[in-house]
């Protein structure tokens, strides 16, 4: 049974189209979780309800509905109607119907509607001639009524039971997709390159098709586990703008095994609009200037990147969400350059975190395989080296990371070197200004 079948009729009573309370939780994964209190109306036995002013992109399975006091209403039957009204679908349900078009001179145009496409329509006259009638002429369409489906905006209709009649204040609960967030990070290096002024914003895009007013916004840091969700129709067109930031950020605290951010007054979260709430208050972290090597990830260009750790002693010592970092450096005028962007995972405090920001313009490096020899026929040796050039007016020590497959052992290096993990060695090369040093390493591959 179709319960939006004749939705103008009064044996349907609207839900209220606002909500006196909202609750909006946010997460990481596209997924946002909202709970409304609402005064329903309601008629004793069985009856009809519409539920308006709901996001396009709902769950309808996730919708939960609990009402106030000892009253006995259930929801019998649900379903989501979600075939808006736009004038495509006004002529795909008028095929074999009676319509009226007036076009730019004032001419009326009436009949059964035979087809609708290429930008024409053909119509049936009383006398029986056929018309064709461009749409590009038309000034005017006269529908007779609203065609059974179509709604003017996304709906749950529920058959319900109740033990009474009248006003009930009821809280639903709904999941949604189309809306989610993630942290923005914005750090200023000092002129000495050894403390960063990082500041994060969160930045909350909803595309879910419904503004949420003066609601309790909270925001959930982690990786939650979702069962594989069932798609619905994503509306088209969206047109995103930027909220302005607004004053006193979030309260943040630990919550099952992820991180709650709660904004401690309501805030309006409209559809189609990044929001951009400030995360935590500024602070100041002690950070290294390092070079980095990673042949297996670009055969020349050796990174630079900022180091530090998340902890208080350098001035951070917080849960710092996943997003992305823009770093920058004030010029002698006080203008900000922007040296490069990097993201970072979910980060605990007192773990370290790299931020890659960019390739060194003054220092190349260059790794080859010298020789190879097969020693029996599961031990081959190579000898490999890593040749680094450094171009600046200054000393700088670079890490070299290289990756080793397979069985392998190192029977000698002119450096020394670190193992980090079963495949990765690392050496820590300091190369002072304009010069060229060269490691040199033998491997040994046991192949059994």
């Amino acid at each position: 049974m179709k319960l939006y079948k004749i939705l103008a009729a009064l044996l349907i009573i609207p839900a209220m189209l606002w909500a006196e309370d909202i609750s909006v939780t946010v997460y990481n994964s596209n997924l946002g979780v909202i709970s409304e209190k609402r005064t329903l109306k309601f008629e004793k036995g069985i009856g009809s309800l519409a539920f308006r002013d709901v996001p396009a992109l709902i769950d309808a399975n996730s919708v939960g509905f609990t009402v106030e006091g000892n009253r006995n209403i259930s929801i019998l039957e649900q379903n989501y109607a979600y075939d808006l009204v736009s004038p495509d679908k006004m002529y795909q349900k008028y095929i074999d119907k009676d319509i009226e078009l007036i076009d730019k001179e004032g001419k009326l145009y009436s009949g059964t509607l035979l087809a609708y496409s290429g930008g024409a329509v053909t119509i049936k006259e009383k006398s029986g001639r056929i018309k064709i009638v461009l749409l590009a002429n038309v000034s005017e369409v006269n529908f007779p009524n609203l065609p059974d489906g179509l709604i003017t905006q996304p709906t749950l209709f529920w058959k319900y039971s109740s033990d009474f009649s009248g006003d009930v204040n009821c809280e639903v609960g709904y999941s949604t997709s189309g809306i989610g967030w993630s942290a923005e990070y914005v750090g200023l290096l000092d002129p000495n390159e050894t403390q960063l002024d990082l500041s994060g914003w969160a930045a909350i895009e909803n595309n879910s098709g419904k503004t949420y007013a003066d609601a309790t916004l909270k925001l959930v840091a982690g990786d939650i586990h979702r069962a594989q969700p069932q798609g619905y129709p994503v509306a088209d067109g969206y047109v995103r703008t930027m909220a302005k930031a607004e004053e006193g950020g979030f309260q943040e605290k630990a919550f099952f095994e992820y991180h709650l951010y709660t904004l401690p007054r309501k805030a309006t979260v409209a559809d189609r609009e990044i929001k951009q709430i400030s995360l935590f208050e500024p602070a100041v972290a002690k950070v290294s200037k390092i070079f980095r090597y990673r042949p297996e990830y670009s055969a020349k260009a050796v990174e630079v990147a900022i180091r530090f750790n998340n902890s208080k002693t350098t001035g951070l010592g917080m849960p710092i969400p996943a997003g992305r970092v823009r770093i920058f450096k004030a010029d002698d005028d006080g203008s900000r350059i922007l040296l490069g962007e990097d993201w970072i995972e979910h980060t605990p405090k007192d773990e370290e975190m790299t931020l890659v920001v960019g390739n060194a313009f003054d220092i190349a490096a260059e790794s080859r395989t010298m020789n190879q020899t097969r020693v029996t026929q599961y031990i081959e040796d190579q000898e490999l080296e890593i040749e680094l050039r450094n171009r600046k007016e200054t000393p700088v020590t670079i890490e070299v990371s290289k990756k080793l497959y397979g069985f392998w052992e190192i029977l000698d290096s002119n450096f020394e070197y670190k193992k980090k993990d079963a495949n990765t060695i690392e050496f820590k090369i300091p190369v002072n200004a304009n010069q060229t040093v060269v490691v040199k390493y033998k491997v040994r591959y046991t192949n059994r």
